[in-house]
């Protein structure tokens, strides 16, 4: 993929996987998502909204850092969660970026020993993350990323005050919701944690020119 500093591992990972040139909505968003501020980014379900998701974790964290979790992704059901590994699997492979995931549907204790081993992503559902948060120690203040997918469908089933709990013990991280379409919840939850929040709606239409994909690094 055309981008400049881009971590390597990723940038091979990519171009195996065939994805050569950037979507219209990577390239409008790479900018503002990778200066660190808190965004809402609201396209449609075929703008790969989880790819660029996938593609902005692992190359904010690079490589594997110390136990607690440096990404936290908030995902609707199991079967979103085991897309997304699938995706970090493909993209992040070669990267030695530790990545986890749990649902409503595991093993709550197995899942606790497997985290305790170290990791650096931690996808799952909210229910199962808010249960585990509620009663595991997690070094909290490693976060730099936390994303909820298709906040729109998660807000839906009334998740919210579960989400603002676990985000109101952070002191400081990157907040991003990726939404299909910008509701009532999905304003109201982002007005309440995250600082000063942008909100982007992709409208489908590239831009002829976005300097900001060939830019600096991510902000720290």
């Amino acid at each position: 993929m055309k981008l400049k500093k881009i971590h390597p591992g990723l940038a091979q990972s990519l171009e195996e996987a065939g994805l050569t040139e950037p979507t219209a909505l990577q390239k409008e968003t790479f900018g503002t998502i990778k200066s660190g501020v808190d965004l809402v980014i609201v396209a449609g379900r075929e703008e790969a909204k989880t790819t660029t998701m996938v593609i902005h974790v692992i190359q904010r964290l690079e490589k594997e850092f110390q136990e607690s979790p440096r990404a936290l992704i908030f995902v609707q059901d199991k079967a979103k969660v085991l897309e997304v590994l699938e995706m970090f699997k493909t993209y992040g492979d070669h990267t030695d970026l530790r990545v986890y995931g749990v649902h409503d549907k595991g093993d709550i204790d197995y899942d606790k020993n497997q985290i305790s081993l170290g990791i650096d992503v931690l996808v799952g559902t909210p229910v199962r993350l808010g249960e585990m948060f509620s009663s595991a120690g997690y070094d909290i203040n490693q976060l730099k990323m936390f994303i909820i997918d298709d906040a729109d469908e998660i807000l839906k089933l009334r998740h919210d005050t579960r989400i603002e709990r676990i985000s109101n013990g952070i002191a400081k991280t990157q907040r991003l919701f990726f939404t299909n379409t910008i509701t009532d919840r999905v304003e109201s939850l982002a007005d309440r944690i995250m600082i000063e929040p942008l909100f982007y709606e992709f409208d489908g239409e590239e831009e002829e020119e976005d300097e900001d994909w060939d830019g600096d690094e991510n902000r720290q």
